[in-house]
């Protein structure tokens, strides 16, 4: 997988995962184009886009993570996971945090893979499908 800075376009020309695909109801092409301007990349492989992810900062040393997969990630998934294991001890960020669908059992055993602790079980409505998620934290001291 070749990974390279993340273009909004990017998101258009992909296929999410079914886990994700409600997002494409609430993801604008501006507030796609805003992810551009932080630290945010796009994994390729063989021309397609495989996935999309970064951090957003939310304050000095407190940033949130954001990942899109598409449906082929799965074929990917190891190449994926070493890439953002990699991101993430070179992003140096006191506190990073991320969040994943309730029910979405997959997501959750990666947010544990890549050192992450759950923080808060079930935070309702906190999709703006009104979905629930749960918190994630991955602290430095």
């Amino acid at each position: 997988m070749k990974v390279i800075t993340f273009k909004a376009e990017h998101l258009e020309a992909m296929a999410l995962q079914d886990a994700q695909s409600y997002l494409t109801a609430w993801v604008s092409p501006a507030m796609a184009k805003t992810l551009e301007d932080h630290n945010s990349y796009t994994g390729v492989e063989g021309g397609k886009v495989i996935c999309c992810g970064g951090v957003i900062p939310l304050w000095v040393g407190r940033s949130m993570m954001w990942s899109y997969l598409s449906k082929d990630a799965g074929k990917h998934i190891i190449s994926i996971h070493n890439e953002t294991r990699r991101f993430l001890d070179d992003c140096y960020v006191q506190r990073m945090e991320a969040t994943v669908d309730v029910g979405f059992a997959q997501g959750h055993r990666w947010m544990r893979m890549l050192g992450f602790k759950m923080e808060a079980s079930c935070m309702k409505a906190y999709r703006p499908d009104g979905g629930d998620c749960s918190l994630y934290a991955r602290v430095r001291p």
